[in-house]
């Protein structure tokens, strides 16, 4: 049995889909900059973020057009959650989606039912996708 597995070690990679590759792009480069995401690679169908200094071989998070070339559609009950560094940056992120384009999920705040720290705001893309930010840690002194 394999002890002390991380999320980077069950994981490869994350995406969604979208059928705007410009809208979707300046959306997520404002939405994943507060968490420390930046785009790091932009195809004519597909863009990959990753911290600025990611070393791996596979970006952790994309977007990309459909290759069966139908309509983008979101997951019924699929979320994409990227963690935060602060609350302060949960609040950022929850702000630019609303700002560039996004619809709230879910404002801001302690969602004491996950546990005591969980800080998450939730909000949907231009496409649809249900994606959040969350802190878990406790608040600065």
């Amino acid at each position: 049995m394999m002890q002390g597995l991380t999320s980077g070690d069950v994981f490869s990679h994350t995406a969604v889909g979208t059928s705007d590759m410009e809208r979707s792009a300046r959306f997520y480069d404002a939405v994943l900059a507060p968490v420390g995401l930046v785009r790091l690679k932009s195809f004519r169908v597909a863009s990959g973020y990753g911290p600025k200094e990611f070393g791996g071989i596979n970006l952790p998070f994309w977007i990309l057009r459909q290759q069966d070339k139908k309509p983008a559609s979101a997951g019924n009950g699929a979320t994409v959650a990227f963690n935060a560094p602060s609350r302060q940056a949960v609040d950022a992120f929850h702000a630019a989606a609303l700002a560039n384009g996004g619809t709230d999920e879910g404002p801001p705040g302690l969602r004491t039912h996950y546990h005591p720290d969980y800080y998450g705001a939730y909000v949907r893309d231009p496409e649809g996708n249900k994606i959040c930010a969350v802190c878990h840690a406790k608040p600065a002194s």
